[in-house]
């Protein structure tokens, strides 16, 4: 048994680990590389392997840093099955056609200001080849094994974080192994806790907080005071969001906000991402996911006025009177947000929200690092608006939490590997796992390969 890290190494995005029992290989995870351009530009580059060699895909959960490159995998040959949960399956259909849209609106831009060194500028993968890649998912329960091949089972375990995220514990003749996915926390208002494991061979465990803590669990008194002194300067709130989990539980907070009368109950809310409106709709589909009942359900749908088309969304930024913006991409990558940080980044009675991880190098890290303008769209936007940080918000575990699902292992793992965190987040929980636990633990570089035999 030997797994190879293709992606997640030493950064938080491009999770792709490759698992070969025998004469099969599995790729557990297919994610995007986002942030740094040498980062980018690895998602341009082969793989080192022919997507035609590999056996089988099994997904922990559906956000693009974890599932995007799925498209260039069976655009360069994969024919195999893509194992997911259902719910997982569900966010797919919304995510990679939605990613798909993005690569060609990227290149459309890139084409029309001409800033881009290549010409034509071209898309990674269109929105037809993202539709396309639907057609080789299969879905498995949470908690159900299920026989792959004669060498090798697996089986979903929840890990929290958004709906359908599953741990992937995976076992063969040669031992078991865990990969962890993105870990939500145990005491989330809205999604449930992550499955508790006692036993596992092997164990490729993520550390987005490895080194920091999130603070108070109640994001709410936070959100609420930024509301209201932003309204009371008569300014706007935009909130760069992921549009699966985070846009969610945002709503559900300024549902509860509005309810308890912490914050004015006329001001305006938009909800503008066609890809977090679809994935609302789909929360209160999975009930087991969530802790929320039908009457917070339906207070969370109606918490905001959707934006369906570009028209409305710029409509949006003429508005002269506070209101409240959730777009998407969480980390001012591209979409709506966009245009929406060009209208109010250089209003200083603004406020911009974020309330997410922002990996290195991506937009949102240069706004919340303090740069004082930032490049969209070929052209450089000040940044006079007050910038405020949330982490409370999360739906990662913070090193605490991580630390508090491993202690209920009942006999240490042969090996852990910690992957999807910043490098010094890896070092930081390497560290602290083996100080209270004393499990050897290793961060692995980008292609290493580990012999588990």
């Amino acid at each position: 048994m030997k797994l190879t890290f293709l992606g997640a190494t030493q950064t938080v995005t491009g999770s792709k680990y490759l698992l070969r029992v025998n004469s099969k290989k599995i790729l557990i995870d297919c994610g995007l590389f986002q942030g740094y351009k040498e980062l980018r530009l690895r998602n341009w580059a082969p793989l080192p392997i022919n997507p035609r060699d590999i056996d089988a895909v099994i997904l922990t959960h559906a956000h693009i840093d974890h599932t995007g490159y799925l498209p260039l995998l069976v655009k360069h040959g994969f024919r195999g099955k893509i194992y997911a949960t259902p719910g997982t399956k569900a966010l797919c259909s919304i995510l990679l056609p939605d990613s798909g849209h993005l690569q060609e609106e990227e290149a459309r831009l890139a084409n029309q200001y001409g800033f881009s060194k290549h010409q034509p500028a071209l898309p990674l993968y269109t929105e037809k080849e993202a539709r396309e890649t639907l057609n080789y998912f299969e879905t498995m329960d949470f908690d159900t094994p299920h026989q792959l091949f004669s060498e090798l089972s697996f089986e979903f375990h929840r890990a929290g974080h958004i709906v359908g995220a599953a741990m992937v514990k995976i076992k063969t003749k040669e031992g078991s192994i865990l990969f962890t996915g993105d870990l939500g926390r145990p005491h989330d208002p809205v999604m449930k806790a992550p499955t508790l494991i006692q036993e596992v061979d092997y164990l490729v465990m993520e550390s987005t907080y490895g080194d920091r803590l999130h603070g108070v669990m109640d994001p709410m008194p936070q959100i609420s005071q930024v509301i209201n002194e932003t309204i009371k300067r008569g300014g706007s709130v935009v909130i760069p969001a992921f549009a699966v989990g985070r846009a969610q539980s945002l709503l559900y907070f300024i549902y509860e906000l509005k309810r308890t009368g912490e914050i004015p109950k006329d001001v305006p809310v938009f909800l503008d991402s066609p890809m977090a409106i679809d994935a609302t709709h789909l929360l209160c589909t999975y009930k087991d996911d969530h802790h929320l009942n039908e009457e917070q359900c339906r207070g969370l749908c109606q918490a905001a006025t959707y934006v369906h088309t570009p028209e409305e969304s710029k409509a949006i930024d003429r508005q002269k009177t506070p209101q409240i913006i959730i777009s998407a991409s969480g980390m001012a990558q591209g979409g709506r947000i966009l245009h929406h940080l060009k209208a109010f980044a250089p209003d200083s009675k603004s406020t911009l929200l974020f309330t997410g991880f922002q990996a290195g190098g991506t937009r949102g890290a240069r706004i919340v690092s303090g740069e004082k303008e930032v490049k969209i769209h070929g052209e450089f936007v000040p940044v006079r608006a007050k910038v405020v940080v949330m982490s409370s918000t999360s739906a990662h575990a913070d090193y605490q939490e991580l630390l508090g699902w491993l202690k209920h292992f009942i006999r240490p793992p042969k090996k852990v590997f910690i992957t999807h965190g910043e490098h010094h987040a890896a070092l930081s929980l390497k560290e602290k796992i083996e100080k209270q636990f004393g499990f050897s633990c290793t961060i692995p570089s980008y292609l290493q390969t580990e012999d588990l035999s």
